[in-house]
């Protein structure tokens, strides 16, 4: 008779069977068992399904900016307060409204090159934020109430050639917020915003989607805030004379 021959990732299995068993130092050890799966429950069932959803973040929602040209579709060939200015006259693609900024800040806009001091843009960043291996511009406008406006702006997708040629410019995100900070994780931009409850935040990951050509809010989250955001949330509270943040109308409300 032919001897039987044990595959060797056999050998291997039982080898390694034989020497947990026997409890050596660093062998596999059960973990008990695996939890089932449980489906979801659905509560209220009978609901009739929503006619329409709310857009509470401006997500989805772009807009042409008209008389800006990008050369060679690179951003950083741009002026931004040049972009903020052109801005002002944006309609975006879902509606007639004009960009949608206090009056007051869109005064200060109009007259940054003659008060550059009192200017609301803040110096730009440039990230790829799209994926397509070209920066997209960052932009940021100071706002009363300690509010700020983020707003990115990709080249035109068919003026992105490298011939000098000059393309358009379109505007991807436009939000607004209290914002404690702005940071970018990967390609995603975080904005971190006070709570109502002391020592929480809010943070909204705003990420591009291919589908929609836009940035949108894909996760908005409330967590505990850093020990220092705690400790400043108590100072402000305690101080009569600190002013309060005010929502300027856009994420805030939509929670």
């Amino acid at each position: 008779m032919r001897p039987v021959r044990v595959p060797a990732v056999a050998s291997a299995v039982a080898a390694l069977a034989l020497v947990s068993g026997c409890g050596a130092a660093g062998g596999l050890e059960s973990a008990g068992e695996a939890p089932s799966a449980v489906e979801p429950a659905r509560l209220w069932p009978d609901l009739p399904p929503a006619s329409a959803a709310p857009y509470d973040y401006g997500e989805g929602e772009t807009a042409r900016i008209p008389g800006i040209t990008v050369p060679g579709g690179d951003v950083h060939r741009l002026d931004p307060v040049a972009v903020a200015q052109a801005g002002l006259k944006a309609k975006t693609d879902r509606d007639s409204g004009l960009d949608e900024l206090p009056d007051a800040t869109v005064r200060q806009i109009r007259a940054c090159r003659t008060a550059p001091d009192d200017c609301p843009v803040l110096a730009p960043y440039y990230f790829d934020l799209t994926g397509d291996g070209r920066d997209e511009l960052v932009l940021g406008i100071r706002m009363p109430g300690r509010q700020l406006a983020v707003r990115a702006y990709r080249a035109d997708e068919g003026d992105r050639g490298d011939r000098g040629d000059r393309g358009g410019l379109t505007r991807i995100m436009s939000t607004s917020d209290a914002v404690i900070s702005v940071e970018l994780a990967g390609r995603d931009l975080i904005l971190r915003a006070p709570s109502a409850i002391s020592g929480y935040e809010y943070r909204t990951a705003w990420s591009w989607d291919d589908r929609q050509q836009a940035m949108l809010a894909t996760r908005d989250e409330i967590l505990r805030a850093p020990e220092r955001r705690e400790e400043a949330d108590r100072d402000r509270t305690s101080s009569p004379s600190a002013p309060t943040p005010e929502s300027s109308g856009s994420a805030a409300d939509g929670r």
